[in-house]
This record gives structure tokens, sequence and C-alpha cells, in this order.
């Protein structure tokens, strides 16, 4: 899975990971002691000493996850010619975009391209609803809890929320921004945000916040410098060059120039623009406005 990661950044121009990258990163669960198998990835030594730290399955997600953990290494390695403050993503956001970005690309026609599908079980068009369906559940579904999580971590920083309203505020959040409600009652005695490994983490979340939209903008851009001209969510850019140019050159940047400056280099844009999600989902809109006809969406 990761072999194939690496590929897809290769065929964009991007060098090989050293081979110290294989030999120090953890791609399966140790048999002899517990360890985190929480992905993430690492830059030990703000040079070349890249790694990966997960417990991979061979399934979808995982190697959706690699391309991810993927993103970061690469990113760390554009950005190492910085000065030290300088080695860290354009803003929290960018960081996380990137891996999710170029997993954008895993279309049918790419899993073709690398021997991973037979071209005759390629889905026809009509197969796609269920396809953006599942990434609308993870991309779009996901938009108002990546924002909820810091507005309740924020709030208690700044006090608005008390030590014996924790739990509380959590589930007023939940039932604002998402619209659900706690299966059983709960209380102070519980701890429900603890259960998202963030939060004990205390990692910032608006990152990904952020990254769900900037990968779409950036995926977007892309598909339209590789001249792709169908629908937006069967572009890959696997294998441009041109592309993979462009987008060294932005990672390159690290945290040296302000973050509008890095998209630029890129996009062209100054903005962070949502409306590249908007032409991604496209045919599943049609289809949900047509199964939602005359109902009352909504809480």
């Amino acid at each position: 899975i990761t072999r194939t990661g690496e590929g897809f950044f290769s065929s964009l121009g991007f060098a090989p990971l050293p081979e110290t990258f294989w030999q120090r990163s953890m791609f399966t669960k140790p048999a002899d002691r517990e360890v985190v198998c929480h992905a993430s990835a690492w830059d030990i030594d703000s040079k070349d000493d890249l790694r990966i730290k997960m417990c991979i399955k061979v399934n979808a997600d995982d190697f959706i996850t690699v391309h991810h953990e993927l993103g970061h290494n690469y990113y760390q390695r554009a950005y190492n010619q910085q000065p030290f403050l300088y080695q860290a993503g354009a803003n929290d956001g960018f960081h996380e975009a990137i891996g999710d970005f170029i997993a954008l690309s895993v279309t049918p026609d790419y899993l073709v391209k690398i021997g991973l599908l037979d071209k005759s079980q390629v889905p026809p068009a009509s197969g796609d609803t269920g396809l953006l369906l599942s990434q609308a559940m993870d991309k779009i579904a996901f938009l108002p809890f990546g924002l909820l999580m810091d507005k309740w971590r924020w709030q208690v920083f700044s006090g608005e929320i008390k030590p014996e309203q924790y739990n509380a505020g959590w589930w007023k959040l939940r039932t604002q921004y998402q619209g659900i409600v706690p299966p059983v009652a709960r209380t102070e005695k519980d701890f429900d945000p603890g259960a998202k490994f963030h939060i004990p983490g205390n990692t910032p979340y608006t990152r990904y916040f952020l990254a769900r939209i900037l990968q779409f903008q950036l995926h977007k851009t892309a598909c339209e410098m590789a001249g792709w001209k169908g629908p937006l969510h069967r572009c890959s850019i696997y294998g441009n060059k041109k592309v993979g140019e462009k987008l060294n050159a932005m990672l390159a940047m690290g945290a040296g120039k302000p973050w509008p400056d890095a998209l630029q280099t890129f996009t062209g844009s100054r903005e962070i623009d949502a409306t590249a999600i908007i032409a991604y989902f496209q045919p599943l809109m049609g289809y949900l406005k047509e199964q939602n006809r005359n109902m009352q969406c909504g809480w």
C-alpha cells in the first residue's frame, strides 16, 4: 500500500523517499508490545529522516490514509531548505490537505493504470452515485464536526464553557452544527469529547476543517492544469509532471511566505474557495435534489 502511494508521488516527478524511510517506519502492529496505531507522519531531523507510524491493514481506508501521511512527508522534505522556523505548512490546513488532495486522484481509471483493477470492472458514470455518496459522508458530513471541535476547545480555553459544563457544552455544539443528540442520557460524569483522539492529545482541529476545503480547490486547479474535461470526481493527475512541478514549488515555500502567497503559487488565487466542492459533487447534488423533493430537511 505504501509503495503504491509513493509511486503516485514519484509519477508527479517527486524523488523517491530515502531507503531509511522503509527501514525506520512502522507499517504493521508489533506482536510483542502495545503501540499507538493512530496514523502519523514524522520528520525526525528536518532533513531526510522521514517516517510513518501506523498499523496498516490492506483495505481502502488505509490506502487513502497512506496517501494522507505521505503528503505530510513529501511536504516536510520539500521545505527542508527553509530556515528552521519556516519549516512548516503555509497554514495548518495545508499540511492536512496535501495527501488528501492527491488521494482524490485515486479513481477507477487510476487503479486500472497501476494494475489494481481490471478495466472491465470500471463502473459506468451511472454507478458514480454510490461513490460520491461515500465521499460525501467522509468529506461533507465531516465539515460541521471539524468546525465544532475547535469551537468547543476555544470555549473551554476562554472559560465560556466551565469544567462543570464540559459534556453539556459538547452536546450543545453537536446538536447546533450536526443536528444530532446522544442516544442515551449523558451527564457531567461522562466526558464524550475525550473519545476523539485529538481532544486528549490537545491537537488543534481547524486544520482538518480547512483541509477539507483546500483539497478540493487544489484538485480542481490540478485537473484544469492537466487539461481534464470530464466530471471532476473522475479526474486523476497521476503521472502529470507539470502539476507535480507546480505543486512542489508551493510545498517548498513552507511557511516562508504568508499562506495566500503559497496558495497563489499553485492555484492563481489568494483566497480559499469552497466552490470546488460543489463542482466535485455536482452529479450527487442533482440526485439528492430529486430524492429530497417535497421533503423538509434540517433540524
